[in-house]
């Protein structure tokens, strides 16, 4: 009997960070399948050996991007890799939010800048709000580079934004929203069907800070979704550009003034799922994973 080998992809520095990692393994192997956790890059891994390469904790993508996305194009030519590299290349550009508003789908309101564009420039005019603005990277995790600035701080708003642009990087703003206060809300969807959510603190708790050392889920804790966050949860999925639900999805939603959920981001790389905030959630994600690898 043929047994089933995959791949849990990670990195250096995920791999001794990730606590989901070894209770994942543990779950899948529980399934009958050979488990091992692989490091991307570097060239070492053989990924043809494995019957599928499982995308998680590859936290170091932002820094070396273009490596990142030719390595998920090389192991999706060598062996079934999930997510998909489509949906992957897809995800890392948070041009994405663009896409699903024009599909209907209600996200935070965003602009976004573009480096060495003379019709996208940083005008402290045009960055300020009644609650404020939120400055960040379009290709960026965990908040890095990321800071909000009060109303009134528009110059230094958009001092924030030229150094990203110079540095050619693409630049998003977002209004602030007030209500973040009371929690972003994070929607797991496995296999296309909700799992679970937590809800965790603000993030950007300090004015005009960029600070890449912070906790990125502060205050986490396990939360029961209203049906609106479900409904809009499941509209970003249905809006993705693939045939088929991904293996894993973080949605990631804020309330605006009027308490209607807005997607903030919809994570579908390498996003931390939670899975110690509910008793099987290693189980859950291993059962998804064991679906697809089914002939």
């Amino acid at each position: 009997m043929t047994v089933t080998r995959v791949a849990v992809v990670t990195s250096e520095a995920g791999a001794g960070l990730d606590g989901d990692l070894a209770p994942v393994v543990a779950a899948l192997t529980d399934r009958g399948l050979a488990a091992e956790p692989v490091v991307w890059g570097g060239g070492a891994a053989a990924w043809e050996r494995f019957d599928l390469a499982v995308v998680r904790s590859v936290w170091d993508y932002v820094e070396r991007l273009d490596e990142f996305l030719r390595w998920a194009d090389d192991t999706a030519r060598a062996t079934r890799l999930w997510n998909p590299a489509p949906l992957i290349r897809w995800n890392c550009d948070k041009h994405y939010l663009r896409e699903l508003a024009r599909r209907g789908v209600a996200v935070v309101p965003t602009r976004f800048l573009e480096p060495g564009s003379p019709h996208d420039t940083a005008d402290p005019a045009e960055l300020d709000g009644p609650d404020g603005v939120v400055v960040k990277p379009i290709v960026s995790a965990g908040a890095l580079d990321t800071a909000r600035y009060e109303p009134g701080h528009a110059e230094q708003a958009a001092r924030h934004a030229r150094t990203l642009l110079e540095r050619g990087r693409g630049v998003m703003v977002q209004p602030y929203l007030p209500r973040v206060a009371e929690g972003e809300r994070a929607l797991v969807l496995l296999g296309g069907v909700f799992s679970h959510a937590v809800r965790k603190g603000p993030l950007l708790t300090e004015p005009g800070v960029i600070d890449n050392d912070r906790h990125p889920h502060p205050g986490l804790a396990p939360y029961r979704p209203t049906g609106a966050e479900l409904r809009t949860a499941l509209a970003a999925l249905a809006a993705l550009p693939s045939p088929r639900p991904p293996l894993y999805a973080r949605v990631d939603l804020v309330l605006d003034g009027d308490g209607r959920p807005l997607v903030l981001e919809l994570e579908l790389v390498e996003p931390n799922l939670f899975l110690d905030t509910v008793p099987d959630g290693p189980a859950r994600f291993a059962d998804a994973v064991a679906a697809l690898a089914r002939p």
